[in-house]
């Protein structure tokens, strides 16, 4: 979270909103990235878990793993969202320090 903030300022020189702004884009950015990553991990463990047991559940499974993977694509969002939200904060500056 504190690379957000010296990438920033380095980028910035000086200028509070430009510093803000690259706040915001740095943290998005990196926000998508592990998102991308992460869901994509989790994408594969779900796909090899429901190869491995596919001869041992009922074949009306493929709805239920529907639900599955929103539940865990949506506290997947939750957590990379709120952890966003705390580099924000913690970067954010409204008044200028020199």
């Amino acid at each position: 979270m504190d690379r957000i903030g010296i990438a920033s300022s380095k980028i910035a020189k000086g200028n509070l909103i430009l510093y803000n702004l690259y706040v915001v884009l740095l943290t998005f950015m990196f926000s998508l990235f592990v998102f991308v990553i992460a869901g994509a991990a989790v994408m594969l463990a779900l796909i090899l878990v429901g190869y491995i047991v596919d001869g041992m559940l009922p074949h009306n499974l493929l709805k239920d793993w529907q639900q599955i993977v929103s539940v865990c694509m949506s506290v997947l969002t939750a957590v990379v969202g709120f952890f966003a939200v705390m580099a924000l904060i913690r970067n954010i500056k409204f008044k200028s320090i020199t």
